[in-house]
């Protein structure tokens, strides 16, 4: 397979109106860069903890700004501290892997590395860290569908002592379906089919897109209401519909999105992933002004912070995470037309899994 790569060190694509200019987005780039550790981790910010997931949506930010060398750190370091089982642990201390201060296993955590190596190779084009990675990627999904469940969900965790939690999380589940197809791809561009991850796949999305009740009620947190769109599991007219069923419950005029109802409380990392979502489902004018509504949150270094009461009229709390500046650069890089990022999000040339009426059962 191809990958539409654009080569190192462009970054045009960052530059929009009211968002970011050239210089805003380099210096909202250093600032994750500052972040990361001489051994590739990316910690929320320095002194705080590691999350793999959070880890990679940095380390996606800096491919989709150029940085491909210090992405690859990254990856690197998921690669060298992976567990046997071919889980991470939920959290490290400031990215010390000797240090983790979270043993428990997240799924959706350990999935996303597939979404990750899949844009990297993507801004890259670099099939030796394909293959480099490929183990690390193999493993991480078997740990993961050794959870999922009769009805395509996937529990969320496995507890430090080994045991499952087969409860099922909307959000978590729908990025894991965007991991799922990210792996796929990955397995079909190494000529190695995964027939288990298709079914795995198919039997998800299904469960998202028409089981509602096979997953936890968390209808309060709004990341449960556009997940499904972002994740490329709800697509459409449903898509359109769901968006707008919700919309005047979380997006908050001019300040960007609530993070959970019925709390007074923007936050910029949901904030970016809605206006992600609305660029998948091609309303990208709605999607510049969610990510113009938060430059409120853009602090003086580049950084931008986690969340704003605004009924307070405060910040908080009190932290400039990566994540946060990760998922604005990645949106920005969606509307901007970079290649990796539009592939990996608008999911058109992703494999799709297979739906479970087109089989015997799912795994």
């Amino acid at each position: 397979m191809t990958a539409p790569w654009r080569g190192p060190g462009r970054t045009d694509h960052l530059v929009l109106p009211g968002v970011l200019t050239a210089e805003q987005a380099a210096q909202t780039v250093a600032g994750i860069l500052a972040a990361q550790r001489e051994d590739g981790a990316i910690p929320w910010f320095r002194g705080h903890h590691l999350d793999p997931w959070d880890h990679t949506e940095a380390a996606m930010a800096l491919d989709a700004a150029g940085e491909n060398a210090a992405a690859a750190r990254a990856y690197a370091w998921l690669a060298r501290h992976q567990n046997a089982d071919g889980s991470w642990y939920a959290a490290y201390h400031d990215g010390d892997p000797e240090r983790p201060t979270d043993r428990g296993r997240e799924t959706n955590f350990c999935a996303y590395v597939a979404v990750g190596v899949w844009h990297h190779y993507l801004a890259t084009g670099d099939d030796a860290f394909l293959d480099r990675m490929w183990p690390t990627v193999h493993a991480a999904v078997e740990f993961v569908l050794e959870l999922q469940q009769p009805g395509g969900e996937i529990g969320w965790k496995r507890e430090e002592d080994g045991t499952p939690v087969t409860d099922a999380l909307l959000t978590g589940c729908s990025s894991m379906y965007q991991a799922l197809r990210c792996a796929l791809a990955i397995a079909e561009a190494r000529e190695e089919p995964q027939p288990d991850w298709e079914l795995a796949a198919g039997g998800l999305g299904h469960a998202i897109r028409s089981h509602p009740e096979r997953f936890l009620d968390k209808n309060r947190y709004s990341m449960d209401w556009y997940y499904p769109v972002l994740g490329g599991a709800v697509t459409g007219a449903p898509a359109k519909e769901r968006m707008e069923k919700d919309w005047d419950r979380f997006v908050v005029p001019g300040l960007g999105v609530r993070c959970v109802l019925p709390n007074p409380w923007v936050t910029g990392g949901e904030s970016a992933e809605l206006a992600l979502a609305l660029w998948v489902m091609g309303e990208s004018d709605r999607a510049l002004e969610v990510l113009q509504s938060i430059q409120h949150l853009r602090a003086e270094d580049g950084m931008y912070w986690t969340g704003y009461v605004f009924e307070d009229e405060a910040v908080w709390p009190v932290e400039r995470t990566t994540w946060t500046a990760g998922a604005l650069l990645l949106a920005v890089a969606a509307l901007g037309g970079h290649e990796a990022t539009t592939a990996v999000f608008g999911g058109e040339r992703l494999p799709a899994g297979l739906e479970p009426d087109c089989c015997a059962a799912v795994r």
